[in-house]
């Protein structure tokens, strides 16, 4: 699978409504996460650096040429703009073991991050076109207190020298206020070896956990 199946689901592309400005978190504190990995897995945390506005708002997106159905959501795949003055801060865990990979992401921005909830009448879109075809669905995310959370699944299938290739990418995101945090999990690619399922149930409960360290 190329890189741009599992970039698709970068911060770009989800988001929720906020709930609150006056929120207060330290998202030094997505560190704490680590401790809930054990020692199969290769874990790096990646303290708080700024963000790039543009960075956020376009992310990477599907290859040209593809065509939705139904055609009304392709807004699915789609990552809203950052305001251009946007500016803030990020820090993230990434944690590799058991064939899956865990990226969580606390973000604080100078105000809320754009959403692109696609609404109850687009919950899934299928998409095709240039030897790339997949799906993009909204799937359950856990209920955290003051906070709007969302989540999605991407499958992809590309041809690569006229062999099928598939990968997935699950997100889950948490906004309120001015801050985010996120949840990507996606099985590595081995040559030769079969893929190993997402723990979805896992994803979720870094995203809540996620919450509450920086909350805490």
């Amino acid at each position: 699978m190329r890189t741009y199946a599992v970039v698709l689901l970068g911060a770009g592309l989800l988001a929720g409504c906020t709930t609150s400005s006056d929120t207060h978190a330290d998202i030094s504190k997505i560190a704490d996460v680590k401790s809930s990995f054990g020692p199969e897995y290769k874990v790096n945390v990646v303290p708080v650096t700024g963000i790039d506005p543009a960075r956020i708002g376009s992310g990477q997106k599907l290859p040209d040429g593809m065509v939705f159905d139904p055609p009304a959501c392709a807004k699915l795949s789609e990552n809203p703009s950052a305001p251009a003055d946007l500016n803030g801060n990020m820090s993230s865990v990434i944690a590799e073991g058991g064939g899956v990979r865990y990226i969580v992401i606390a973000t604080e921005t100078s105000q809320p991050l754009p959403s692109n909830d696609p609404g109850p009448d687009c919950q899934k879109v299928n998409f095709a076109g240039n030897g790339v075809r997949g799906t993009v669905q909204v799937v359950d995310a856990p209920q955290i207190d003051s906070a709007t959370t969302l989540g999605k699944h991407v499958v992809m299938q590309i041809t690569n020298n006229g062999k099928p290739q598939t990968g997935e990418t699950y997100t889950y995101t948490a906004d309120f206020g001015d801050y985010r945090v996120l949840v990507t999990a996606n099985p590595t690619v081995v040559p030769d070896k079969p893929t190993v399922p997402v723990d979805t149930e896992r994803a979720k409960g870094l995203l809540t956990a996620g919450v509450a360290a920086i909350t805490g």
